[in-house]
Parts: structure tokens; sequence; C-alpha cells
């Protein structure tokens, strides 16, 4: 896959926009090995502050590490800091929903997802929101273009899962989802 980053538009249904990825922590984890480097010219701790460990970090600044211990025992412990860390962060953003777990977000970064996939996350924004949907609505909470939307609901349409109105006052097209 292509490099990952954490600039995607946010994704209410979990799953990653098609060719984007959610970030890895590899970068991260090398990174935090770098900071902790700069122990050896007296800086400890910046590796925690990079981390969100920021209470501790400013701790091992001031104290050298520790005295040498706490920054000796980081170099194992960095890897768990530098995956928390980032799943804190896709959190924030909102691309972790509360309880999911590591490995769906896992599995969810690695599929590439079949059109049929795609209805059913439709159909999971469109529950959310009572059974109706515009294509702008969808557009955002799954970080798709408005012709892959336009057209998964289309389709929807056209098998006869969703109904398609105008709105009265706006004349914006709403699809509605009967059966939800």
């Amino acid at each position: 896959m292509a490099a990952l980053t954490m600039e995607q538009p946010q994704n209410r249904a979990g799953v990653p926009p098609i060719n984007q990825p959610v970030g890895q922590s590899g970068n991260r984890t090398l990174n935090s090995y770098l900071f902790w480097l700069l122990f050896l010219m007296g800086f400890g701790g910046i590796h925690r502050i990079y981390n969100g460990k920021i209470g501790t970090g400013l701790l091992w600044f001031f104290t050298w590490g520790l005295f040498g211990i706490g920054q000796t025992v980081d170099l194992l412990l960095i890897p768990d800091m530098a995956e928390e860390q980032r799943l804190r962060l896709m959190a924030k953003s909102g691309l972790l929903r509360p309880g999911m777990g590591v490995g769906q977000v896992v599995a969810t970064q690695t599929a590439v997802l079949t059109p049929e996939q795609r209805m059913v996350q439709l159909l999971e924004v469109a529950r959310e929101r009572g059974g109706r949907l515009t294509v702008p609505q969808a557009v955002i909470a799954m970080g798709l273009s408005f012709d892959e939307v336009e057209g998964l609901l289309l389709e929807m349409h056209r098998r006869g899962y969703a109904a398609m109105e105008n709105e009265a006052e706006t004349g914006v097209i709403v699809y509605e989802f009967l059966g939800l």
C-alpha cells in the first residue's frame, strides 16, 4: 500500500476511504527512539513528551531520565507508548470509534471494500440519521467522492433498497431507507 498518513477525511463508519489507509505506528516508534537518543546530550524524556506523556516526560527531563534508570527502561516501552499515542490520535481525529478493537482497525486498514460492503457502510450512516440520507451527508461520513457516493445510492435505489425524494423546501435529493 502507499505511504500512510493521518490527514484524511473522517470516517464514521470506521473504515478508511479507498486508497487512503490509516496511519501506521512505525514512523512514530522510530521518531521516539531518535528522541530517546537526545538523552545522550542531556535531554531525557523528550520521547515521552512526543508520545503524549507530558508529566513523566518533564520529570525525566528535569531528573536526567530518572538518573538514567527510567530512560533505560523506556527502551523496552517505546513501541507500546508509540502505538498507544497513535490510537489516541486516531480516536481524536474520528478514525477510531469507541469500543473498536485494535484488531478491527488493522483489518479495516488493509481491506479494499467491494461496492456491497460500501453499501452496508451507507446503511450504517443512514441508520444513524433516522433512515434518511443525502449525498453530502454520506460524503462527509464516509470520506468518499460525491460521484462514488451518488453511484452507490443510485444503485441502492435501482435495486429497491432506498426511496428517492426531493425535500419540499430545499429541493435536496434525500434517500430514505424504509427498513431502518
